[in-house]
């Protein structure tokens, strides 16, 4: 599934992690406060651009390498590894709806680290029913005015421009929503000092407040009435499989985390590790990697050869999120009251997954979209990896598929 392209890629965000991030990590713990230098740092890698078109100054790299990529970040620091993949959201606007004029004006910012994009579609009163939402736009002297408040934006603080999804139309269908980039030193936008979270310290995830934010018609992203799909295409070719890869990193920092401390104690005469209850919460922990790690994969490399994924896509976000949760439970057991304290990690990895859940749609929402194709009620003819096949094939022009050797998979993660 990995080629030696994917293993070299590994290894070099590996390094990178270990040697930028993880001196941060115990700083961006005891501030809370937003990290700003290592989001544009990691942008400026060209990593942002990692599923962005070679004609743009992307990587063209495509899905898997981005997954890789979000994976390593998260196992130093699930903080900037989120911080990583939010960006990749609001890059997916424009990649797939954006003009030929606004590809080539904001990608090559995207591409080479200098402008950090967002998703801004979550509000107070409406949570993941997008369409109940009460932000709205209307049209004035050719320009669109913006006012409303958005909620759980990633990157809010350090994002160059926003992906902004409100209501331009009457009553609440389909065609009542439209999508809109908003540069993030537009008058009449501004954002609301960083509240610190559960997790994920040192990641921005706040609010946006549009008070008569005045923007140009050409800001618009696709025709009116598109924000829905503009919306839920982004959440669900990139949202799903990014949370994924964040899982799977944080997964991993857990098994590291908790091997390595039950094999550094001893207890009743022998290693901690050698105890039974501990030998087996260890190996359904890694068994629990191993198998998300296959699900995530599998989904992403369909979504770079152009298959339709998105039942798979919905399927790893809910099942990674869901045993790197289980796992990072087993490792508080494993550290018992060790894992309490600060300086064993497990404590800050536990906080970090409760924050799978909810992104991208909740794990009850997964479960309910996988079941409507079962039932037959799902609510668009075609999947989305179906209907932005020909934009999806650009992400993908610059990795070649040839397969690693034998083992490389391990190795990748060793």
């Amino acid at each position: 599934m990995l080629t030696q392209q994917h293993t070299d890629l590994c290894q070099q965000v590996r390094a990178f992690g270990e040697a930028e991030i993880a001196p941060r990590v115990s700083a961006m713990e005891e501030t809370r406060a937003v990290e700003h230098h290592l989001p544009q740092l990691i942008a400026r890698q060209g990593w942002i651009g990692v599923a962005v078109s070679r004609r743009f100054g992307g990587m063209g790299a495509g899905h898997l390498a981005k997954t890789l990529i979000i994976e390593e970040l998260s196992r130093v620091s699930a903080a900037m590894g989120t911080a990583a993949q939010a960006s990749q959201l609001g890059t997916a606007m424009i990649v797939h709806h954006g003009s030929s004029e606004q590809q080539q004006d904001w990608l090559p910012r995207v591409a080479d680290g200098s402008c950090l994009p967002t998703i801004a579609v979550t509000e107070p009163g409406s949570g993941s029913h997008v369409l109940g939402m009460e932000s709205t736009a209307r049209r004035s002297r050719g320009d669109w005015v913006l006012n409303g408040r958005k909620c759980f934006v990633g990157n809010s603080h350090v994002g160059g421009v926003h992906g902004v999804v409100v209501r331009t139309g009457r009553g609440r269908g389909h065609g009542s929503l439209s999508a809109f980039l908003v540069e993030a030193d537009r008058p009449g936008l501004s954002v609301p000092a960083h509240r610190p979270r559960h997790g994920l310290h040192g990641f921005a995830c706040g609010e946006l407040v549009l008070d008569n934010c005045r923007i140009p018609a050409a800001n618009m992203l696709g025709e009116p009435g598109d924000g829905l799909a503009v919306a839920y295409s982004s959440s669900i070719l990139y949202g799903r499989a990014n949370l994924a890869a964040v899982a799977l990193g944080i997964h991993q920092a857990v098994v590291d985390t908790s091997s390595a401390y039950a094999g550094s104690q001893r207890r009743y005469g022998r290693p901690l590790a050698a105890l039974s209850a501990v030998e087996q919460r260890l190996g359904q922990m890694r068994a629990g990697l191993m198998s998300g790690r296959v699900i995530a994969y599998d989904a992403v490399s369909r979504l770079d050869r152009g298959e339709a994924c998105d039942d798979e896509l919905v399927n790893a976000k809910l099942q990674t999120a869901r045993w790197a949760q289980e796992s990072a439970q087993w490792g508080m057991e494993v550290h018992g009251a060790a894992g309490l304290l600060v300086e064993h990690g497990i404590e800050r990895l536990h906080r970090d997954a409760q924050h799978l859940w909810a992104p991208a749609g909740t794990g009850d929402i997964q479960a309910k979209r996988l079941a409507e194709g079962v039932t037959g009620h799902h609510t668009q003819h075609l999947p989305w990896s179906v209907l932005l096949a020909p934009s999806l094939a650009s992400t993908c022009d610059g990795m070649t598929r040839s397969p690693a050797p034998s083992g490389v998979l391990a190795e990748a993660h060793a």
